[in-house]
């Protein structure tokens, strides 16, 4: 079953330009200082972002949650929540670009692949200096996060369209949410 959302943009709307997050309203720009994060507050974050349980009703619960954090934020992102092989909740909220499909495709596979966030996979490679492997199916790009059940990973969550500091973030922010509740 897939769920595809689009929301239209918010008059205030953020989008990515020169690697920073940009506010638009009626001609007026301000640059917004990017989130960090380092390896170990990420490898903190896989360990307390865990589930008892996770189905489709719970997929689309944390989508729409990831969906509404956007929605509040006013930014340009789509979301898409994977269980097993089977895209279960996509959307795409405000002006996304052409190609965020196969950003968020790629991603989900880092997280997949490593079972960790595909942040968490980028600052490993330069802790040590190098840059992380990327090619036509994987891209170690934050914004993917495993979705572990009993220590099992079932699926992912994974956000694009702005700098992917701030993708996952975003889907961080919804973990924390729905696990809170």
């Amino acid at each position: 079953m897939r769920t595809i959302i689009r929301v239209e943009p918010r008059r205030d709307t953020l989008t990515a330009r020169s690697g920073a997050v940009r506010r638009q309203n009626e001609g007026m720009t301000q640059d917004d200082d990017l989130p960090t994060f380092t390896a170990e507050q990420i490898e903190q974050q896989l360990a307390e972002l865990t589930f008892d349980s996770f189905d489709q009703e719970a997929a689309y619960a944390l989508g729409t949650l990831a969906a509404e954090i956007v929605r509040e934020r006013g930014f340009a992102l789509a979301v898409q929540i994977v269980i097993g092989d089977h895209i279960v909740y996509k959307a795409a909220l405000g002006d996304v670009e052409e190609g965020t499909t196969e950003w968020l495709r790629r991603k989900s596979n880092v997280a997949r692949r490593d079972g960790v966030p595909s942040l968490l996979v980028r600052r490993r490679a330069e802790a040590l200096g190098e840059k992380a492997a990327e090619d036509a199916d994987h891209a170690p790009h934050g914004g993917a996060f495993p979705i572990v059940v009993d220590g099992t990973l079932v699926g992912t969550i994974t956000g694009s369209g702005q700098p992917d500091v701030v993708d996952h973030d975003v889907v961080v922010s919804a973990l924390r949410s729905y696990l809170a509740n």
